[in-house]
């Protein structure tokens, strides 16, 4: 399977920043962070596989389960040696606690920080409407069927769609942003580079994001610090699931909570994203030799 994978920052910095992009975006949506981290260390930055320009691959592996060993092949490719912050968004917070579970050993010895923005340990369920017509599906013991069903008008639907329409951008201006910061430019944007990956590949993943539960994981990520951000408008992973992991995480973990932004907070307030970053990093920092032995 062919990741795209892009290696940026100072070759000779002692910390590496491996981050991982969200659902149906790419690595493109970590550009602001990009920026502000590129003289401080150096950056990973790759493509779920489906997304961007990574290989599709077989939509049976369109799972949380296969990402988070991808990003454990990515790491080992890129990062044989030194320490590590994992830093992911959305799908891609979930990829890291899947690396968790599954390579339990890498926490507090390779990977020497954790920044999670706007995920869930538990899965994903949008609210309004959706989440409540969502809940009766769920209820009605039709899940599966719903995502047999979407799974398999995915390719019919991906011939006739029409990307940059109106209903898209609403879509994206009310489930990607938050109260007050959904500027029209900005909207496009996103909606441009969610529409980038095909619906084959955003059905497939659909079904993982849903019932993906990593709770078990946040055991591992208390071995670390953890910084977790979120909007308080996220209609995609609300606020509380943030609030759920910084308390499972204790006092190791730093919860920081944006008023009024939504589920892209990392574009929309790059200023408060970089800003908590670059903190942990200096929390990381202080610990490092400790870290590293």
């Amino acid at each position: 399977m062919d990741l795209h994978v892009e290696v940026d920052g100072t070759p000779d910095a002692p910390l590496t920043v491996l981050l991982t992009h969200g659902f149906t975006a790419r690595l493109g949506e970590w550009d602001g962070q990009r920026a502000a981290l590129r003289g401080r260390s150096r950056l990973v930055l790759w493509d779920h596989r489906g997304h961007g320009r990574s290989a599709r691959g077989d939509l049976r592996t369109a799972t949380i389960d296969r990402t988070g060993r991808d990003l454990g092949e990515v790491l080992a490719a890129t990062t044989p040696s030194g320490p590590v912050v994992l830093a992911g968004h959305s799908m891609g917070g979930m990829s890291v606690l899947a690396l968790a579970r599954q390579r339990p050993e890498l926490f507090g010895t390779r990977v020497v920080g954790v920044f999670l923005l706007a995920t869930s340990a538990d899965g994903v369920v949008p609210g309004g409407v959706v989440g409540r017509l969502f809940g009766l599906v769920r209820r009605l013991g039709l899940l599966a069927v719903y995502l047999w069903w979407l799974q398999l008008i995915a390719p019919l639907l991906e011939r006739f769609r029409r990307r940059g329409t109106a209903l898209g951008r609403w879509y994206t201006r009310h489930y990607l942003f938050g109260r007050d910061d959904a500027d029209p430019a900005l909207v496009r944007r996103v909606q441009d580079m969610l529409e980038e990956t095909p619906l084959t590949v955003t059905t497939a993943f659909y079904a993982t994001i849903l019932d993906d539960d990593e709770t078990a994981a946040l055991e591992v990520l208390r071995r670390v610090p953890v910084t977790v951000v979120v909007g308080t408008h996220d209609r995609l992973t609300p606020a509380a699931h943030s609030r759920r992991i910084a308390e499972v995480l204790g006092s190791g973990a730093e919860l920081v909570v944006v008023p009024g932004a939504g589920h892209s907070v990392n574009l929309t307030r790059p200023e408060v994203v970089d800003g908590a970053l670059m903190a942990l990093l200096d929390r990381v920092e202080e610990r490092l030799p400790r870290a590293t032995g």
